[in-house]
């Protein structure tokens, strides 16, 4: 399979992935801890069904040093015992940031109160650049059509 257009051999196409990549790298940059980033990023891709991005942030989560445990439970963090509280509060405002087509209302006020509970205002900012950043991402490598499965940890730097 291939993807429908090689980005980054387009001229407008991978200028507007430098900007982007320039915003990713105040997100990395941050005080939200990475462990957190990844599992944000990973949920959004899995919501948004993006294979390239959840193949990409689980093999850099676990070269990381994050476990195959806590990996795989991602999709299912509600049940799971694995996650501390802030890591919780992150990834349900990841879900409901991601899913704002299906919720009425957006994010709700409890989900907001909650993720304020547990980050400072800077790590606040930090989650909604990454959920509007990952979900860019997403977007562009699922109208692309982008395989999965191929990423190597530090392929991109």
């Amino acid at each position: 399979m291939d993807a429908r257009l090689n980005f980054y051999a387009n001229a407008v196409a991978a200028k507007f992935a430098r900007y982007i990549n320039s915003a990713g790298k105040v997100v990395s940059d941050s005080t939200l801890p990475a462990a957190t980033q990844e599992l944000v990023k990973i949920r959004a891709s899995q919501i948004n069904g993006c294979g390239f991005c959840t193949d990409m942030h689980t093999k850099d989560a676990a070269h990381a040093g994050e476990s195959a445990q806590r990996l795989h439970l991602v999709a299912a963090w509600r049940e799971a015992t694995v996650f501390t509280d802030a890591e919780r509060a992150a990834l349900e405002l990841t879900e409901q940031g991601t899913r704002i087509a299906d919720a009425a209302g957006g994010v709700t006020d409890e989900a907001w109160a909650n993720a304020a509970k547990h980050h400072d205002e800077d790590q606040l900012a930090t989650l909604v650049s990454l959920i509007a950043l990952i979900n860019a991402y997403n977007r562009m490598n699922v109208i692309i059509q982008q395989p999965a499965g191929d990423y190597q940890p530090g392929q991109f730097g």
